[in-house]
């Protein structure tokens, strides 16, 4: 028996012109959406009512 090894890839794709690549996922936003960032600030802000909360709850003694 043989081993006969695959072909060797490309590994860049070939220069077409397009800024953007030659398929829709080559393309790396500089930046998140803003919808994730909206859901960023929401988490951010429940984390810090709890956080606040509880500290809150830790100084008053619970009451």
């Amino acid at each position: 028996m043989s081993y006969t090894p695959a072909p060797d890839e490309p590994t860049e794709p070939a220069d077409s012109g397009d800024p953007a690549g030659d398929r829709a996922g080559d393309r790396k936003p500089k930046r998140p959406s803003n919808g994730r960032i909206a859901i960023w600030v929401a988490v951010a802000a429940v984390g810090l009512y709890f956080l606040g909360s509880g500290i809150y709850g830790i100084i008053t003694g619970g009451n």
